[in-house]
């Protein structure tokens, strides 16, 4: 399993901080793991599954 920090689920997703924490705060974003006060992170096939989710529904939307 691979951690990721935040600045690298930005380059990965494309999404800004302010964003990301929405998202996760709305539950449609995989939380980050408390690695101690402050320190967070994602695990990396959580958000590769997000971005492949988004993939998904973008091919099954008609447009």
């Amino acid at each position: 399993m691979r951690l990721i920090k935040l600045k690298e689920v930005m380059s990965n997703t494309r999404l800004g901080r302010s964003t990301i924490h929405k998202y996760v705060a709305e539950g449609e974003f995989p939380k980050p793991v408390s690695l101690g006060e402050p320190a967070v992170a994602w695990i990396v096939s959580e958000v590769d599954d997000w971005v492949l989710d988004k993939i998904e529904q973008r091919d099954v939307c008609a447009y």
